[in-house]
C-alpha cells in the first residue's frame, strides 16, 4: 500500500496511536541489543517527555528535529526532538513536552494540537521519555534556545517512513558491538534514542500496512 503522508492521512491513521501514556515501556535502546545491554537492571529512570512535532507542507508532512550545540557536556552536536524532564510543576508530560519545545525552539504551544503517544522508551541514560505526537498549525516562528540548540530542521515524514532508511549501524561498547537505528539525511545523522522512537512511530502506524 502507498501513502501520501500528508495531514489528513495522517489524521485518519492516528488511531493507532496511544490515547494516554503507556504506563509500561516497551522501547529501549536495548532493542536491538540482547546481548549488549546499557540499561541497568532495576533502575528507577527519571520521567522525560519530548514533543514529537509535525507541520503541514505542499510536499506532505514534515517532522521537526534540533540539533544540540557542540559544547554540551551530553548529547553534544546531537540530533533530538525537543524535550527534557518533566518538572513537578508540570501538569503532566503533554504539558513537559509543549513548555520544553517553547524553551528550545521558541514554538509557541497554543500552535500544537497533541493527538496521541508513541510507545514509552527507555534510554541507556537513564531517562524514561514519554513521546507526544502533535500538528503544528501554520503561523509559529522559531527561535533556536542559542545556549542548546545550534540548529532546528524538517525533514519529509516520507522519507523518515520508508524502512529503507531505518539503517542499522553499530559501534563498540565495553568490548561489544552495539547496535542501533540510524537515518542519515542530507548531512544530519539522525541515531540512537531519536531513530528508535521515529521507527516506533513508522511501527504502529505504517508497519505491515
Amino acid at each position: 500500500m502507498s501513502f501520501r503522508f500528508d495531514e489528513a492521512e495522517f489524521r485518519l491513521r492516528a488511531a493507532a496511536l496511544h490515547s494516554a501514556p503507556p504506563d509500561v515501556a516497551r522501547r529501549s535502546d536495548d532493542d536491538l541489543n540482547p546481548e549488549a545491554r546499557l540499561i541497568v537492571p532495576g533502575a528507577v529512570p527519571r520521567p522525560a517527555a519530548v514533543l514529537v512535532p509535525l507541520v503541514p507542507r505542499e510536499t506532505g508532512l514534515h517532522m521537526i528535529l534540533t540539533q544540540r550545540t557542540e559544547h554540551l557536556s551530553r548529547h553534544a552536536g546531537q540530533v533530538a526532538f525537543p524535550g527534557g524532564r518533566i518538572d513537578d510543576t508540570d501538569e503532566n508530560p503533554v504539558a513537559a513536552a509543549l513548555r520544553e519545545t517553547e524553551e528550545e525552539t521558541g514554538i509557541d504551544r497554543g500552535y500544537v494540537e497533541t493527538i496521541g503517544f508513541l510507545d514509552t522508551y527507555l534510554t541507556g541514560t537513564a531517562y524514561r521519555v514519554i513521546p507526544v505526537v502533535g500538528i503544528l498549525r501554520h503561523g509559529f516562528t522559531v527561535t533556536p534556545q542559542q545556549s542548546e540548540v545550534a540548529d532546528v530542521f524538517e525533514v519529509p515524514l516520507a522519507f523518515l517512513m520508508n524502512p529503507k532508511h531505518h539503517e542499522r549501524h553499530s559501534r563498540e561498547w565495553q568490548g561489544r558491538e552495539r547496535f542501533y537505528f540510524a537515518m542519515p539525511y542530507e548531512g544530519r545523522y539522525i541515531w540512537g534514542a531519536t531513530a528508535g522512537m521515529i521507527r516506533n512511530l513508522y511501527s504502529l502506524m505504517y508497519e505491515a500496512q
